[in-house]
């Protein structure tokens, strides 16, 4: 065996490959570093702009695992590497994960989009894709909701922001509004009145905007009222029982009545005539 060819060999391998080999290693050391640099930045702007902490952990993981594989790609091509076949595999591989999970790939856009659009938070109650409730956690794939008896539906975010979604929490204040049916007899100037006394009297019920009490319709059986105050979001359904309450109690001490369903029911004798007598 010539050793000396091999030694000769191996010193023209090392000066061929050796210097490729380096370079590999400096690619992906750096590639590495400038990778986690990328991810940090994008963690730090999206935690300045309030983004929400799982998106925010999402999109720095899936920002770093792209670049790196870049850095991979472009280390394994320095080595001389063909990543041709590599790409087209990894692109297949992709395509085929897409189509298996694209109820799932539907669900994440749908939250990512519910994240960054933001048109409800963790709090608000919410109504959309055929329930309601309030919002516990907004996650990726679904959203916890809670309803008002203490059950938790999940519902996928892609039939969530698909579907018209109600915000009952958005606006720091809402309008009750409350439809109150009095007789035909009785004196509208006196309902109109006592409801706008019963309204001033409840300090929950905001002065701006102004509450509004007026005739609202003459129904079949009743003249129909409609009381209008505004109350903070906060507030809505203590005062909605409050009022409603208050307003028969007060209706009772001023005479005031409030028609209802009834049927009158009419009997009548029947006389039967037989010959030279009645039948009663």
């Amino acid at each position: 065996m010539n050793f000396g060819k091999l030694w000769i060999d191996a010193q023209e391998w090392l000066a061929f490959y050796g210097l490729k080999i380096i370079a590999a290693i400096l690619i992906f050391i750096i590639g590495r570093w400038v990778s986690r640099a990328v991810k940090n930045f994008l963690q730090r702007l999206m935690t300045r702009k309030g983004v929400d902490g799982t998106l925010i952990s999402f999109v720095g993981s899936m920002t770093y695992f792209a670049l790196m594989t870049f850095v991979i790609i472009a280390a394994l091509n320095q080595i001389g590497i063909q990543t041709t076949s590599l790409i087209a595999v990894i692109g297949a591989a992709g395509l085929a994960i897409g189509l298996a999970l694209q109820g799932s790939l539907a669900n994440f856009a749908a939250g990512v989009l519910l994240i960054i659009f933001r048109p409800f938070k963790a709090g608000d109650y919410i109504e959309g894709a055929g329930v309601a409730g309030s919002v516990e956690e907004i996650e990726i794939f679904t959203t916890k909701m809670k309803t008002p008896d203490n059950r938790v539906i999940i519902v996928p975010n892609a039939k969530l922001s698909g579907d018209n979604i109600t915000n009952y929490s958005a606006k720091p204040q809402r309008r009750l509004d409350l439809i109150i049916g009095v007789g035909y007899h009785d004196d509208l100037r006196k309902v109109k009145e006592v409801l706008k006394q019963l309204v001033d009297e409840d300090p929950r019920i905001l002065r701006d905007p102004e509450p509004l009490v007026a005739v609202l319709e003459l129904a079949d059986s009743s003249v129909n009222l409609v009381v209008r105050p505004w109350v903070a979001t906060g507030n809505y359904w203590d005062v909605h029982f409050d009022l409603t309450q208050k307003i028969k109690e007060r209706f009772d001490l001023e005479g005031i009545t409030i028609p209802f369903p009834q049927r009158d029911i009419h009997i009548y004798t029947a006389h039967s005539e037989t010959k030279g007598e009645t039948l009663q």
